[in-house]
């Protein structure tokens, strides 16, 4: 595949036509062309020879010969009409290169123009084979040669700038080794517009270190980027931007041209300055060439603005500029239907190939798993838009195998940049050992990177899957890539779909997301944090599977049933591990037989009951205390799993501490100090279950 932008090999340059007009000058003596001043004067000649009614009968008299030439032997002397209408073709190109006529100004005058040129043609191609003074036929060509330069400059002129005529920008290098603009060029680009980007796993590391109000804030990145859609309607209803009759003209011209056997000269020129066209009609759009060395240079935050560039510029080049020049070359020419298609098919081939390039560079450059996103918007673009331009387009026929082909390697390698990305985000999971446990036992910011991406990547759920059968060749359970353990789960699970080479994908990240999660959770020297912790985690992970439909389907809803049940056991074991304690205290165990005659003064004159029924509610309102103190400052993010654990809580304490309250409290009330030891009402405790888990922000009034 090319490596350059080079449109085809064709080279127009203003300099190459100044040499052809300054050989055609020194051929006239040379070839015995005619010495327009010797004779007079050419602006003399000019005006004889524009008589309309001196044309026409020269050139019925030329139509007779030429007819008469078809059918007999040939002549020994060239009939004097074709020297003057020699002259009326040199006269009228001299009168539009000084500007005294204009071509395309008057349409009888451009037909009679042409119909002499035409004929010039055909008595060039019959003087050949005549066996006359070769003289008279290097005039008539050297004449033709002149009216072909001349509209070769005026087809150039058209073709520089559709609505005006103003100074010419000749196609030199430009299009000869890139797409890209030189320093000197005119015409500036727009700033590419940037889609919002998925962030870079370094910054899950950062975010572990924050404070636990900011943990209990830290809302979720976008996951669902906002398109670009740069879209230039003026374009799309004018490129290119020619009239009708601009249109007529060229058309006039390329006919010509190619009757008299210039039609070389003729598509270089039409296919030089089309490009230019073409490539400045991509700058305006925000698109410019981007060289290999400049990707592999490039920080990826400002790649990744080329790349939604490049996206929205390969749409719009394949849906609106290509139908643009099919409808240009169709008309220019018309009954010339395979140098249309064959000049098209150039520049289609050169522009794909070009566009193929950069997606090729960006492939070759450091892969991170935050690149995927954009290398999927990559893919996509080259399925969805360019392969289908390709087997619809008939223009493309010449060179559809070739850019199916590349086309074909450019997607498998974003394949396999796409699979090393998503190992690369395995091995960042499965490597996460900081040994930093998150404050107060908060989601951890790699969990939440991780669902987001997975929920993000479910966004791509078709193209994925596209993408992992394309790299694994459909071969699931005998890859080195899913453990057995995985296939096995994928068996029993109705929820599940079997053959779904993302769904495994998923559930493999998620597995490796789980064995984290349990091994930072060991980080916490409190066994009932550890629980609050692996709530925490494991409700978003389920919230986050359950809030996308896509992400649920894939995971399915036993593996959702199987997530849930460990919640529950998490939350009992924080239960027992914490509240055991305070209804540990609430235990009549020591204020055995009939509470009230074993706490009544007569029967215990040493008053050792009434003392333990003191340390109790000491002992409770102490325990209570260092839970509250501790656990006020832990963090449950989601509203409903805090409210679902305040009323576990509650229904456990305060019913036990109610009857316990209820039962002993009228003992102590003549004991001195009794604030000392009943500090609390039951509504009291209620209240202060309900602070829990705010993180600390919530201060109780002493």
């Amino acid at each position: 595949m090319e490596k350059s932008f080079s449109f085809s090999s064709y080279h127009f340059s203003a300099a190459s036509q100044k040499q052809r007009d300054k050989d055609l000058e020194s051929s006239s003596s040379t070839r015995g062309g005619p010495q327009w001043k010797s004779a007079g004067g050419e602006e003399e000649l000019a005006a004889f020879f524009q008589d309309h009614d001196t044309i026409l009968q020269v050139s019925e008299e030329v139509d007779g010969f030429l007819e008469t030439s078809a059918t007999t032997p040939p002549l020994l002397q060239v009939p004097d009409c074709v020297h003057r209408l020699t002259k009326i073709l040199d006269s009228m190109v001299y009168r539009y290169n000084t500007g005294k006529s204009k071509l395309g100004k008057d349409a009888e005058d451009d037909d009679l123009f042409l119909a002499v040129v035409d004929r010039i043609s055909k008595i060039s191609a019959i003087l050949s084979t005549f066996p006359c003074d070769p003289s008279v036929l290097d005039k008539t060509t050297f004449s033709l040669e002149k009216a072909m330069s001349f509209l070769e400059k005026h087809l150039c002129t058209i073709l520089q700038d559709p609505k005006s005529s103003t100074t010419t920008t000749t196609p030199t290098s430009s299009y000869h080794g890139s797409f890209r603009s030189g320093s000197g060029s005119e015409s500036k680009p727009k700033p590419p517009k940037k889609s919002s980007s998925f962030g870079s796993l370094t910054q899950v590391h950062d975010a572990a270190l924050c404070s636990p109000f900011d943990l209990v804030n830290l809302s979720d990145p976008p996951i669902i980027p906002t398109l670009s859609s740069h879209q230039d309607q003026d374009q799309d209803t004018t490129f290119p931007a020619f009239s009708p009759e601009k249109v007529s003209l060229m058309n006039k011209i390329a006919s010509a041209m190619i009757a008299a056997g210039y039609q070389t000269e003729c598509c270089v020129a039409f296919a030089s300055f089309r490009r230019i066209a073409f490539k400045t009609a991509l700058q305006e759009f925000g698109y410019v060439s981007v060289g290999m060395e400049e990707i592999h240079k490039m920080q990826w935050e400002m790649l990744e603005g080329e790349i939604a560039t490049w996206n929205n510029a390969v749409r719009h080049c394949i849906t609106v500029l290509f139908n643009g020049e099919k409808k240009l070359y169709a008309s220019v020419f018309p009954n010339q239907q395979s140098i249309s298609q064959n000049l098209l098919s150039d520049l289609a081939r050169a522009v794909i190939i070009h566009f193929l390039n950069f997606a090729q560079g960006v492939v070759l450059t450091l892969l991170t798993v935050e690149k995927l996103f954009k290398f999927l918007d990559m893919y996509e673009t080259l399925r969805d838009v360019v392969e289908i331009a390709i087997a619809d387009g008939s223009y493309l026929e010449r060179c559809r195998k070739e850019l199916a082909h590349e086309i074909a390697t450019t997607k498998l390698r974003i394949a396999e940049a796409t699979m090393a990305m998503f190992r690369d985000l395995e091995n960042s999971v499965k490597g996460d050992n900081d040994r930093v446990p998150v404050p107060n036992g908060a989601i951890h910011p790699l969990t939440r990177y991780v669902m987001n991406y997975l929920e993000y990547a479910c966004e791509y759920k078709d193209t994925l899957e596209q993408v992992l059968r394309q790299c694994l060749q459909d071969d699931y359970h005998t890859c080195r890539y899913y453990s057995p353990i995985r296939k096995i789960e994928l068996e029993e699970d109705d929820g599940t779909p079997k053959n779904s080479a993302l769904a495994i994908q998923l559930m493999t990240i998620m597995d490796l997301l789980s064995l984290n999660l349990e091994y930072k959770a060991m980080l916490y020297k409190d066994f009932a944090l550890r629980s609050v912790f692996l709530m925490n985690n494991g409700r978003y992970i389920v919230q986050k599977v359950k809030g996308c439909k896509d992400l649920h389907l894939c995971m399915g809803d036993n593996w959702c049933r199987k997530r849930q049940s460990g919640l529950k056991l998490h939350h009992k074991n924080y239960r027992t591990e914490t509240w055991s304690k305070v209804l540990n205290c609430l235990s009549t165990d020591g204020l055995q037989g009939n509470t009230s005659s074993v706490l009544s003064p007569r029967a215990n004159k040493d008053k050792k009951p009434k003392q333990e029924l003191k340390d109790k509610f000491k002992r409770f309102n102490s325990t209570f205390e260092d839970i509250y103190k501790t656990q006020s400052s832990w963090v449950v993010s989601d509203e409903q799993l805090k409210s679902e654990l305040r009323a576990s809580i509650a229904a456990l304490v305060i019913p036990a501490y109610r009857s316990f309250y209820g039962r002993f409290k009228h003992h102590l009330n003549s004991s001195r100090h009794v604030d000392k030891y009943i500090k609390y009402h039951p509504e009291d405790i209620e209240a202060i279950i309900e602070e829990l888990f705010d993180g600390g922000t919530t201060k109780r009034k002493s």
